[in-house]
C-alpha cells in the first residue's frame, strides 16, 4: 500500500479511554485519511503493541497503510506497514537492519535534513512543523519558506508538509508547493473527526495517475 494524500497521525490523549480514541481513528479513515501513523511517546512496549494491534486492525480494514511513530520493535511485532523516524531516532541503516520488512518515513525540519533523508531513499518524508504545534513542544516553526523549499527540490517520493495544518490554513501549503499533508489535531480532535478528513481531503489535489507499463497496455486492449 503507497502512501495517500491525507496522513493521520493518531495519538492518544491523556485520559482518553480507548474506546474513544479507536472510534474517532475509525471515523476519520471513514472520512479519507489514506496514510495512518499510531504515536504513542514514552510507552511501555506492551500496550503499544496491544493499542497497535487494534489500530492495525482498523487500518486493514480499510486498505490503508499503517506507520509506527518510532518504534521498530513495535512495528515489526503488529505487522504494520513501516516506522516513521524522526532525526534523533533510529538511523534509518539500522531500522532496515533490524526489520528488513519495513518501509521507513523520515521527519525533516530543514533543506539540508530534506536533502539527506532523499539519499536514504524513503518511502516518504515529512517537512516541517510548517507552525508551531503543541505536538512539537519547543520545536521552532520550519514555516511556508520550507515547503517551498522541498517542494524546489522537486523529491521523488511522496512528502507531506506537517504542523498546525488545518482547514483554515491548508490552501497556504498547497500554494507552497505542497500537494500532501499530515494532521493531528485538525482529525483528532475535531467534533466530527469524518467530516473533518473529508473537508481537508477535498483541499488536496488528486495525485498523478502513473502510466501502465506498454505490455499491460495492450494486454488490456
Amino acid at each position: 500500500m503507497k502512501p495517500g494524500r491525507l496522513y493521520l497521525v493518531a495519538t492518544p490523549r491523556a485520559g482518553q479511554p480507548e474506546a474513544e480514541f479507536l472510534a474517532r481513528v475509525a471515523a476519520a479513515l471513514d472520512g479519507g485519511v489514506d496514510t495512518l501513523q499510531l504515536r504513542c511517546k514514552d510507552w511501555e512496549a506492551r500496550a503499544y503493541i496491544a493499542l497497535g494491534e487494534r489500530v492495525r486492525e482498523l487500518s486493514a480494514a480499510r486498505g490503508v497503510p499503517l506507520w509506527i511513530n518510532d518504534r521498530v520493535d513495535v512495528a515489526a511485532a503488529i505487522g504494520a506497514d513501516g516506522v516513521h523516524l524522526g532525526q534523533g531516532d533510529l538511523p534509518p541503516v539500522w531500522a532496515r537492519t533490524l526489520a528488513p520488512g519495513l518501509r521507513v518515513g523520515l521527519s525533516t525540519h530543514a533543506p539540508a535534513q530534506a536533502s539527506a533523508a532523499l539519499r536514504d531513499a524513503p518511502a516518504y518524508i515529512a517537512a516541517g512543523p510548517v507552525w508551531a504545534t503543541p505536538t512539537k513542544p519547543g520545536r521552532a516553526a520550519a514555516g511556508l519558506a520550507y515547503v517551498r523549499a522541498v517542494a524546489d527540490l522537486n523529491p521523488p517520493l511522496p512528502w507531506y508538509a506537517i504542523g498546525g495544518i488545518d482547514a483554515s490554513n491548508i490552501r497556504e501549503v498547497l500554494a507552497a508547493g505542497a500537494t500532501r499533508v499530515a494532521v493531528v489535531r485538525a482529525v483528532l480532535d475535531a467534533p466530527d473527526p469524518a467530516r473533518a478528513a473529508a473537508e481537508l481531503l477535498a483541499a488536496l489535489p488528486p495525485l498523478p495517475v502513473t502510466p501502465a507499463p506498454a505490455g499491460e497496455a495492450r494486454a488490456c486492449s
